[in-house]
């Protein structure tokens, strides 16, 4: 089988003015960015705001492993099977960040015949996006250092600055830096924290506002530091959001791409689950909703973050709920949760996945609290064999869940028929009864130690000092009843990245620090061994692009 850039590359693609055509799009919504890629004008939801709306289906996984689970190739996969059996059906996934691409994730469109394309293209810099937040998030320091060196008419303490700069790059030098250092004309010397631009509270804000209008009002909430009397100050009293708002008015508007089989694709906005919401814009989701009939979203990492925020931050903030849920599980990703080491993964091994099995289970508990009945889509790789997953399978089907195997990479569409129709089934019987985990009026420290509890299956959560004194000024403040977006691991249930499959259900969970993103409408809370600005690993995935006399990408795997 041809590689998965070869395949991108050779594919058979329609102009993307075809693409809007089948997605029901007018050809004056459309800007083109050259053949394969638009921006789609927001008066499509003016022109559809009376029309029904499509029914949601959020894809997301077991914890993940270093082999990669491939939600992103089920997604795209699971759509094109529904357009396949004569359903409508648009999928919704978040921008790649250059920085993971880089460095070891690599990229983040899918693989095989379940791609969207062009890969190279929206890999790298698509529509310039991410371009626009990192601009937006570091107009907003400069103007917050500038108005302290002219005078601080605000009276910033400068000692509790909260807004970091951010690149989209993953670079540990820059984790810890001083800024402003020189003479008197250089600035004012203090330290600096920065992040990758999809841990900025401006990603966040794009693909959680409703319209340019909450757009502006957002960033305008954003608390960029604290006056000398430990009072917020906000963007707003810098006047910076209009320009912020005016730098993302191309980015806020979604972009429309198409699959390999060229079902249309809308791929918008890119924060990471682990250290933000983990889900693509809600003005694309709003906009696929009218076009389609099944709409699938992809949440990020395992259904602990991506899902869990997905249904506990994006569903309050766009007032909808979910009507099915598939959760994407791996014979590899069982055995490496069993005790297998990485590079043993390929070889057959019952007992493996079997011991595996128990962190399928537990995100299945997971959505069953929030009142889903998932349904397990096995995400089919060369080296399973069919007894390992006859024994997937039959676990699921004694737990009384529906199942399927999902063969996309291979076969694409076709290979998903069978969990499209078990979504449709699943949707159809109607005992998916969507459910928030907490109350917004519970307190910071109880809607904290909830997620804890009934996601991570932990009953001990420490509290830092200063994470408590955080907590109280947050609740002094007025921001408690905002919900809560847990800043964890991708790598465990626990917040220690080495503890695989179900960890000990007296394993502490240890709350480092909190923060409040007033213009995002959350609460970060973050743990041990997170970080928000990643570095790269020894071998970096950046060693091995390059491209050719003709223009063509290499590499890019």
């Amino acid at each position: 089988m041809k590689s998965d850039l070869e395949l991108s590359q050779s594919a058979k693609l329609k102009n993307i003015y075809e693409i809007g055509e089948i997605a029901g799009i007018e050809e004056e919504e459309i800007e083109p960015y050259g053949s394969y890629k638009a921006k789609i004008s927001l008066s499509l939801l003016k022109r559809h705001r009376n029309k029904k709306n499509g029914r949601i289906i959020l894809v997301t996984a077991i914890t993940p492993t270093e082999s990669g689970e491939g939600k992103t190739t089920v997604s795209i996969g699971l759509s094109e099977a529904l357009n396949k059996i004569g359903e409508k059906s648009i999928v919704c996934l978040r921008e790649p960040s250059v920085g993971p691409i880089f460095g070891m994730k690599g990229k983040g469109t899918g693989a095989g015949y379940a791609q969207v394309v062009p890969m190279e293209d929206i890999n790298l810099h698509f529509t310039g996006d991410i371009a626009a937040v990192t601009t937006a998030n570091n107009l907003l320091a400069a103007m917050l250092d500038n108005s302290i060196w002219r005078g601080n008419p605000l009276k910033i303490d400068s000692n509790a600055v909260v807004w970091r700069r951010c690149l989209d790059m993953i670079d540990r030098e820059l984790r810890h830096a001083v800024v402003g250092v020189g003479d008197r004309t250089t600035g004012i010397t203090r330290s600096e924290r920065f992040i990758i631009t999809a841990a900025s509270e401006v990603m966040a804000i794009l693909c959680l506002a409703k319209d340019l209008q909450d757009l502006k009002t957002r960033l305008g909430n954003i608390i960029i530091a604290y006056n000398m009397e430990r009072k917020p100050v906000f963007a707003r009293q810098l006047n910076a959001h209009r320009a912020m708002a005016s730098l993302l008015a191309e980015a806020f508007r979604p972009n429309l791409v198409q699959t390999i089989e060229n079902t249309p694709a809308f791929v918008h906005g890119g924060p990471f689950a682990n250290i933000a919401h983990g889900t693509s814009s809600l003005v694309s989701l709003n906009m696929a909703r009218k076009l389609a009939d099944y709409v699938v979203v992809e949440a990020g990492f395992g259904s602990d973050l991506g899902a869990e925020k997905f249904f506990n931050i994006a569903c309050r903030i766009g007032k909808f709920k979910v009507d099915a849920v598939v959760l994407v599980v791996t014979v590899k990703a069982l055995k490496r949760h069993g005790g297998v080491s990485k590079k043993r993964l390929e070889e057959p091994n019952l007992e493996a996945v079997e011991r595996g099995l128990p962190n399928l289970f537990a995100h299945v508990r997971n959505l069953k609290k929030h009142g889903f009945e998932p349904v397990v889509a096995l995400n089919r790789f060369s080296s399973d064999t069919q007894r390992e997953i006859e024994v997937v399978r039959e676990s699921v089907e004694r737990h009384g869940l529906q199942f399927a195997v999902a063969d996309v990479y291979a076969k694409g569409g076709k290979g998903g028929e069978e969990l499209a129709r078990a979504v449709l089934k699943n949707i159809f019987k109607g005992k998916n009864k969507f459910r928030f985990l907490y109350p917004l009026n519970m307190s910071v420290e109880n809607k904290i130690r909830r997620i804890v509890r009934e996601v991570y299956g932990l009953y001990h959560v420490d509290f830092t000092r200063r994470a408590r004194w955080q907590m109280e000024e947050i609740k002094k403040h007025g921001f408690g009843n905002l919900p809560i977006c847990m800043a964890k691991t991708q790598f465990s249930l626990s917040n220690n990245p080495k503890i695989l499959c179900v960890p000990d259900p007296s394993t502490p969970c240890s709350i480092t620090e909190l923060s409040v993103s007033a213009g995002a409408g959350f609460i970060v809370a973050s743990t041990e061994n997170i970080n928000l600005m990643p570095g790269l690993p020894k071998k970096p995935l950046a060693e091995k692009l390059d491209i050719d006399e003709e223009g063509w990408i290499k590499g890019l795997e």
